[in-house]
């Protein structure tokens, strides 16, 4: 199999869990909150797959799961979202892939820088979807939104996110090379 073919195959994979996962926490608005549930596999999308195949996978998980489920809202939330899950599977992948010891720490500055990025953008992206229609986004929604009421689903991926890595890194699923790829086998 050729490795556009697992690339491919991995991002469907990705795509499905992302699309399932929430049902999971649909039914507790608080618990969906709490976790985050459509993050998790654009991060593992990104750091595994690469950073084109993350983006790719965040920006088309939101819309697609709103068309198909009806939920998120497609606006403001899906879109928002969308240019969000986007920036988390490229930064996440390309400082990761690009990180010279594939190490713990290295997982951590790749999900935190990711993180950070992917709120800013998504800050961005609200104030001026919501600018068009004339309703405010205020610093303070903005800090709710992104940091306060995400709080335990960041400590949730900061935790889950590298177990799991670790978990396919000691499975063998997860091949870490010298030439800063991760690769996954099949």
């Amino acid at each position: 199999m050729s490795e556009r073919t697992k690339n491919l195959t991995l991002s469907a994979l990705f795509i499905a869990i992302g699309l399932v996962l929430p049902l999971l926490t649909g039914q507790l608005k608080q618990l969906g909150n709490a976790f985050l549930p459509m993050h998790l596999p654009v991060f593992l999308c990104g750091l595994i797959v690469g950073p084109v195949y993350g983006l790719i996978v965040g920006l088309i998980l939101p819309i697609l799961r709103h068309f198909t489920f009806g939920m998120p809202p497609l606006y403001p939330t899906a879109i928002s979202m969308s240019f969000e899950l986007a920036t988390y599977g490229l930064v996440s992948g390309l400082i990761y892939k690009n990180s010279r010891w594939k190490c713990i720490i290295a997982l951590y500055e790749a999900l935190i820088i990711a993180m950070l990025a992917g709120r800013i953008v998504w800050g961005i992206v609200q104030m001026i979807l919501l600018g068009i229609n004339g309703q405010p986004f205020t610093w303070q929604m903005f800090m709710a939104g992104a940091f306060l009421n995400a709080i335990p689903g960041i400590i949730f991926q900061l935790i889950f996110i590298p177990s799991l890595m670790l978990a396919l890194h000691k499975t063998g699923l997860v091949k870490i090379h010298k030439k800063n790829k991760a690769k996954i086998e099949v």
